[in-house]
């Protein structure tokens, strides 16, 4: 009664069915594989935030790339700010998603040496050629808190890099092109500010990164593999009930008389 099955239509169907399998059987994976990686991200910033905070030459110098184990340091920074040669980042978002620029000012360190110090986000001016305003950085000696972090490149943010954008308008917070454009050397990464608060909160310091969420990538990755489950399930399901409509109707047509079968004639009356 199974011999349907090798019908065209039902290898066909069979055929699909090995195909999906497998394919959503590494669908789960791949989403397993972003539930590990989110997990030890998520490691990785809550055990560097809580790190007691370190001079930032400890960790970089010029022409140095910051390592992923070193993301999201909390670093210190004594000196004075470069404001004569700060730059605004294009096209970034504050923490209600309005577009903007971040701030992003040279610092000369008072040991030797400069470091980029992104101080926040500010508004766009009105059009993208002109230079937005941006309220003054202290003046003199301070000290400066925040979290390192590597230089942005395109590959690593998705970030398309413009060269022909209007003076002190950058891309992309890269220490190598920042170097370039002062004509000094400059430390590898940039700092995050974080403290001290600006008057005004203005430039809107950038959040810490969120270390608790985990995302639902392992719900899909259950989910997947559910689907993959299903499958087989789905196609034995279909066999059983085509037997039975089969069944059903070979005994249906079994009792109805045949068009050609002659009747029976009945007795004659005594």
């Amino acid at each position: 009664m199974y011999r349907f099955l090798l019908t065209r239509q039902w290898l066909l169907l069979a055929l699909l069915a090995l195909v999906l399998i497998p394919t959503m059987i590494e669908l789960g994976f791949w989403q397993l594989h972003r539930h590990e990686h989110k997990v030890a991200l998520n490691s990785l910033v809550s055990r560097n935030l809580k790190a007691d905070p370190v001079p930032v030459a400890s960790l970089t110098s010029p022409g140095h790339t910051v390592p992923r184990s070193d993301y999201w340091r909390t670093v210190t920074a004594t000196g004075t700010y470069d404001t004569a040669h700060q730059v605004v980042v294009r096209r970034r978002t504050a923490a209600d998603d309005r577009i903007g620029v971040h701030v992003l000012t040279p610092f000369d360190l008072k040991g030797g040496g400069t470091v980029l110090i992104n101080r926040g986000w500010v508004p766009a001016a009105a059009s993208q050629r002109a230079f937005p305003d941006i309220p003054p950085a202290p003046r003199g000696e301070v000290t400066v808190t925040g979290r390192l972090k590597a230089d942005e490149t395109t590959g690593s943010s998705g970030i398309k890099d413009i060269s022909d954008l209007p003076d002190r308008q950058v891309m992309l917070i890269n220490s190598a092109q920042e170097a370039k454009r002062l004509s000094r050397p400059v430390f590898g990464g940039y700092i995050e500010q974080s403290a001290p608060e600006p008057p005004g909160n203005s430039p809107e310091l950038i959040e810490a990164p969120d270390d608790g969420s985990i995302g639902p990538h392992m719900a899909y990755a259950v989910q997947w593999w559910l689907f993959a489950a299903g499958v087989p399930v789905g196609y034995v399901v279909l066999a059983r009930r085509e037997k039975r409509d089969r069944v059903a109707a070979a005994a249906e047509s079994a009792e109805q008389p045949s068009a050609t079968e002659p009747e029976q004639a009945e007795p004659a009356a005594t």
